[in-house]
């Protein structure tokens, strides 16, 4: 059968009001770009008239501007789930025109399995290829792509040819089997592929094609500073001892880091310590700093669920395919991210935090305990599942107002029980079989800013009694209040 052309405009006029739409991507990576700007354009026609007009969004992950951003700005969205990082949207959640539920990343596409979400009316998937037997080859981006497309009841394409038919091999799509017919998944190490280099859908199910040339809408992070920079130092000699105690097996162990400027910094001195072997990634995210570590020879193999690079980045990918063609893979969120991988490969892992306390627990989405920053993304995923987690963070932010260390974390995401090692550009604290009120000497000594060493020492001793953790509850928030009275943590009284 011959697929129907379609402009972006009759795209959008198949998404109704109310509709739960699934869309392909993981960040701005493979998201489509073209269609979900039409729906905004037909929400805002609707809104004009007085009618009603939102959409429950369903992705991998954060999305570009063209999706995120102009349904946020239509007041099109009626939630969203399950990570974001666009600043229209981002406001819209925190002000309470639209309803966000986060997750981890890797249950989402068995929760649509599962029905969690109701039904999928539509899916808007980007691809480089399609052909007549429905078998589809996404771009640069995977997320909840096959689950959507098997689910939803009609299917667009939106199809681009900023990505060439020739990376046809660069996915490897599985989707496992739900409860209780599970199987084990039978990735053995990062190269291992286990399923398809295409997506099949059923071609009756394909509403039409909208055919576009767009880039990803990837930007590119700022260049490292002197705090990243540290950090960086600080990550790649932790490691670099762990493998001369023997703790990590001297053939290194796959990394799984985040998305950032840190998580750039990070990788960037992994490369360059002479202690550290060439080493492979299973990770989410594939960004520039990966690229170019595999260029020199430093990572030997990436697997990942996104080329989240900037585009002049993945022009270059794409040129020299025939080099990277066996060095990169890209895999659906809940393979990429999923815990018995994550276990049975040994990843070391590698995360931000936007603040955490002094007894490890960690707060990765939160401003002050209500405002949502981004969403807790692939973090606990890993972190959880790891041979060794790390979480990295700047001691202080806002100038030094604000110290990323506190007594408690005013939201939490990873408790102690998961977070193994903290490191800042002051230093390293490893959490390894120590008591809570050990943990906090370590983190203090180790990680806290100066401005904040003794302040923080001192609301140690406010709880001296013999106890197990030495909170106290009546100050354990004080920093926090500090600065939404003062702008500036460093007034804190105890």
């Amino acid at each position: 059968m011959s697929y129907k052309i379609l402009t972006p405009e009759e795209a959008a006029s198949y998404i109704n009001h109310d509709d739960t739409v699934a869309f392909s991507g993981f960040t701005p990576a493979g998201s489509p770009k073209e269609i979900p700007t039409a729906i905004a354009n037909r929400a805002e026609e609707f809104h004009a008239k007085g009618e009603p007009f939102k959409i429950g969004i369903i992705t991998g992950a954060s999305t570009g501007d063209s999706l995120d951003g102009a349904l946020a700005r239509a007041n099109a969205v009626k939630f969203r789930t399950p990570y974001q990082s666009n600043k229209d949207l981002r406001k819209a959640l925190n002000n309470g025109s639209a309803e966000y539920f986060d997750l981890h990343l890797s249950v989402v596409a068995q929760e649509m399995r599962y029905g969690f979400f109701g039904d999928i009316d539509v899916a808007i998937i980007e691809v480089a290829d399609i052909n007549e037997d429905g078998e589809i080859v996404l771009t640069s981006g995977v997320g909840i792509a096959p689950t959507a497309i098997r689910l939803a009841k009609k299917v667009i394409i939106e199809k681009n040819s900023n990505h060439p038919s020739k990376i046809r091999g660069l996915h490897d799509i599985y989707e496992p089997l739900d409860p209780p017919y599970r199987k084990e998944i039978p990735v053995e190490n990062p190269e291992t592929r286990v399923g398809s280099p295409v997506v099949k859908v059923d071609p009756s199910k394909i509403i039409g094609i909208v055919e576009t040339n767009r880039k990803d809408e990837v930007g590119a992070f700022a260049p490292a500073d002197e705090v990243t920079t540290k950090i960086g130092e600080n990550v790649a000699k932790f490691l670099a001892g762990e493998l001369k105690k023997g703790t990590i097996p001297k053939g290194f162990l796959p990394i799984q880091s985040g998305v950032g400027n840190i998580a750039n910094a990070v990788l960037g001195a992994l490369g360059s310590n002479p202690d550290i072997p060439p080493f492979r990634m299973y990770t989410e995210v594939i960004q520039d700093s990966v690229i170019g570590l595999i260029r020199k020879g430093d990572i030997t193999f990436a697997s990942g669920c996104s080329l989240t690079v900037t585009p002049d980045e993945l022009d270059g990918i794409y040129r020299d395919y025939d080099f990277f063609k066996d060095k990169l893979v890209l895999r659906p969120q809940e393979i990429s991210n999923n815990p018995e991988v994550v276990r049975q490969l040994g990843l070391i892992t590698i995360n931000t935090a936007l603040e955490a306390d002094i007894f490890g627990n960690v707060n990765s989405t939160h401003v002050l305990g209500t405002t949502m920053m981004n969403g807790v993304g692939g973090s606990g995923d890993f972190t959880r599942n790891s041979f060794l987690s790390i979480f990295t963070c700047p001691s202080v932010a806002k100038g030094g107002a604000i110290s990323t260390i506190v007594p408690m974390v005013s939201h939490q995401d990873h408790s102690e029980h998961s977070v193994k090692v903290i490191i800042t550009e002051q230093g390293i604290a490893d959490l390894r079989g120590k008591s809570p009120r050990q943990r906090a000497e370590t983190i203090i000594e180790n990680c806290v800013n100066p401005a904040y060493k003794e302040m923080l020492i001192d609301y140690l001793k406010l709880n001296e009694k013999t106890v197990h953790t030495p909170q106290t509850l009546g100050s354990a928030f004080n920093m926090h209040l500090e600065f939404a009275d003062s702008k500036d943590m460093r007034n804190t009284k105890w």
